[in-house]
């Protein structure tokens, strides 16, 4: 499931720091719209036009990323390693495989070709693109929303905690994502290389969204939860519109 907040100044303070390009920020690279950054020594990577064009600014701009993160995500933890679902043990990649059939009918075509533009510009199979992008449906994390009389003036505060294990190496491929989608809103996407859903983010219209383990795992006849995500992020105008995507 997911929580959805609004705070205004912080909303703000993000966008402000991000899509205007501050003093100390160095240039890394560009590809077509897209450009990639660091602030602070934080890698930001901002992507702009069709689904398609900001697949393929990702692959091409975190090229040598995605593939390491990629290669160490199927071959390495995929396919050696044993994924406990209910009383049977199998390969991960196995399950992301059986999951991917399962939902690719799903997907909206926009994040379809996406994942074209991913695999384009990173140079990889599109279906490992596809696979390490339904991680996601394996896993869940944690957060909390705190408003009214839980604190001092009622502000309300969003807290979101991505409760992956290191042991997957994410944390070596991090990357703030801005993006600006063609007919979309424009939004930050805490994410990593070669990823293109989203369970930590939060829109310009000031909405932000953070994913929550429930009992979902199994039910997977459906859009997956990281592309809800990403489509209540650039289509919700307030929380009304961001919650409708989800029902």
């Amino acid at each position: 499931r997911t929580t959805a907040g609004f705070r205004p100044a912080l909303a703000f303070v993000m966008f402000l720091f991000l899509l205007v390009n501050p003093a100390g920020a160095q240039t890394v690279a560009r590809c077509g719209q897209g450009w990639l950054e660091k602030i602070g020594g934080y890698p930001v990577l901002h992507l702009k036009g069709t689904h398609y064009e900001m697949g393929f600014q990702h692959g091409a701009l975190l090229r040598e990323h995605v593939q390491q993160n990629m290669d160490f995500l199927l071959k390495k933890k995929g396919d050696e390693a044993l994924a406990q679902l209910g009383p049977i043990k199998l390969k991960p990649v196995t399950v992301l495989s059986a999951i991917v059939a399962i939902q690719q009918k799903h997907v909206p075509q926009k994040f379809k070709d996406e994942l074209r533009g991913l695999a384009a510009g990173a140079q990889v199979p599109l279906k490992d693109a596809q696979l390490t992008n339904f991680i996601p449906e394996l896993f869940h994390c944690s957060g909390f929303a705190l408003m009214n009389s839980a604190t001092k003036d009622g502000t309300l505060y969003h807290g979101r905690v991505l409760d992956y294990g290191i042991d997957l190496g994410l944390q070596d491929h991090a990357v703030i994502i801005v993006a600006e989608p063609k007919g979309g809103i424009p939004f930050v996407n805490v994410s990593y290389a070669g990823f293109i859903g989203s369970v930590s983010g939060m829109n310009a219209r000031h909405v932000s969204i953070g994913e929550l383990g429930g009992r979902g795992l199994g039910h997977w006849a459906g859009v997956p939860m990281a592309f809800l995500v990403r489509e209540a992020l650039e289509q919700g105008k307030n929380l009304d519109t961001a919650i409708a995507v989800f029902r």
